[in-house]
């Protein structure tokens, strides 16, 4: 990670174990404040963004393992940053272990509550926006692999901030296979469903060959 693990990072006073919707918390927000007023992006070609995951750090879920695995078998470590986006705002994976992203528990899917959800989309597409404001000329390409209202934040924030998203996955014709042949307990079931990593990786690589990204 190199010029991005030597940056300082605010050293939390208490750890507290946080189990409120994160995107109300202020520990929240001031760690989105820092990533955007103060931490420096190393560039690169193409950001990938990816939602957030119930096991902390992020790394060690086993559907973000999978989707890093794809990942690592089309593009060079180089080409390419991971942004983990969701309840927790919007985070460089590198920073996955920093207070409070790996300091909280909280689905969102299993919230039923309208009022909740609304603020979640308003403030994440925000946050979203910010980000992508941010790293406007840090990135060449951006991808996201998400689904439901993470995906509408992303697509939302993208929208807001003027910065486009060059490739959003699933498809949405792979999407509405799922909801159509598959049983699963959300809608549009999840990320590291076997059909979704196919799709992904075939996109990724059309993606990498239709933009020079094989060559050196």
């Amino acid at each position: 990670m190199g010029e991005q693990d030597n940056q300082s990072q605010p050293e939390p006073i208490d750890m507290p174990f946080l189990t409120d919707p994160p995107f109300y918390l202020e520990a929240f927000e001031k760690s989105y404040r820092y990533i955007i007023d103060e931490y420096k992006v190393a560039p690169r070609k193409i950001a990938i963004f990816m939602p957030c995951a119930v096991r902390k750090p992020y790394s060690s879920s086993p559907s973000h393992q999978l989707i890093r695995m794809v990942i690592s078998q089309v593009l060079k470590p180089e080409q390419y940053h991971i942004v983990i986006f969701g309840t927790c705002g919007i985070v460089p994976a590198e920073l996955e272990r920093m207070y409070p992203y790996a300091h909280y528990k909280y689905m969102l899917g299993k919230c039923k509550d309208k009022q909740v959800l609304e603020d979640f989309l308003r403030i994440e597409t925000d946050r979203v926006a910010g980000y992508l404001e941010k790293t406007r000329k840090v990135y060449t390409y951006r991808i996201g692999y998400c689904l439901g209202v993470f995906r509408e934040a992303l697509v939302q924030g993208s929208k807001k901030a003027g910065v486009p998203v060059d490739l959003i996955l699933p498809t949405r014709d792979m999407i509405n296979k799922i909801i159509e042949e598959e049983e699963c307990a959300f809608q549009e079931g999840s990320l590291s469903m076997e059909e979704y990593l196919g799709e992904f990786c075939d996109e990724l690589i059309r993606f990498r060959n239709t933009h020079a990204m094989n060559q050196k």
